[in-house]
């Protein structure tokens, strides 16, 4: 039996029309469709009739199916001689493991293809009216991963050069570690008067955005009760949100049709 390919595919940032025509036409072709916790689940319907779905997503603490077992999944599907999609929030080659899996099927001779997606730390931004670039404000964009590094002694972030070399910063994950953010982003030269905004659920119909400063951010997420999965932004392009905030005002106004 001639082996099967697997793609490893960004189902964007939570809105199903943001995945690429690509990735679409990878979910209409599989037999087989392993997907994480954040992919939009309105998704699942471009499979074909017969295809198998399976659940890969990890919670905090809890996990469905760990790393290990997902590698060894891909690859024995696809010997089988199945097409595997391999579908994951965002774009799979920003914090999805998508290296370790590609290695994995590289090892063992699985052909395969990296279709990239739409990242939710500018989709996010962009549904929030945040443009995480802009040529008066903004020339240099960084993301970093934040999600219980401090805590476990992993913080290996380069906080000097964040807070003092990139104009907007976004944080994946990180409200869980907001103080510690806001903290180091101060300590290592960012002014307390930075804008930030927190975005939750960024392009669903669900989305919620908080802004404040880097040293009043920590209370209002308190206040909204704004929980992963969020975005912090941080960087003077925050205060575009004011004029050019668009999808949460239509949200309110009607539902989007297009």
């Amino acid at each position: 039996m001639n082996k099967g390919k697997v793609f490893l595919v960004g189902a964007g940032p939570g809105d199903p029309k943001l995945i690429t025509v690509k990735g679409m036409e990878c979910l209409q072709a599989a037999d087989v469709i392993a997907y994480d916790r954040l992919v939009n689940k309105e998704l699942l319907a471009y499979a074909k009739k017969g295809a198998e779905l399976i659940f890969c997503g990890k919670l905090p603490g809890k996990h469905a199916l760990i790393q290990e077992q997902i590698n060894r999944l891909l690859v024995e599907k696809a010997e089988q001689g199945l097409i595997v999609v391999r579908l994951k929030g965002g774009d799979p080659c920003v914090f999805g493991r998508v290296g370790e899996e590609a290695e994995e099927l590289a090892n063992s001779g699985i052909p395969f293809e990296i279709v990239p997606g739409i990242t939710a730390g500018i989709a996010a931004p962009a549904y929030a009216g945040i443009p995480i670039t802009h040529r008066d404000h903004a020339s240099s964009f960084a993301i970093v991963t934040a999600h219980g590094r401090e805590q476990k002694g992993e913080d290996h972030i380069n906080w000097e050069a964040l807070a003092q070399g990139i104009d907007t910063i976004a944080f994946y994950m990180g409200v869980g570690n907001l103080p510690h953010i806001c903290s180091q982003l101060i300590h290592h030269g960012k002014k307390p008067s930075t804008p930030v905004a927190l975005i939750e659920w960024g392009t669903t119909t669900v989305q919620r955005t908080v802004t404040g400063e880097l040293s009043t951010i920590e209370q209002k997420a308190k206040e909204h009760q704004i929980t992963n999965p969020a975005i912090v932004l941080v960087g003077e392009v925050v205060g575009l949100r004011e004029k050019i905030s668009w999808f949460e005002d239509a949200i309110l106004k009607q539902p989007m049709t297009l």
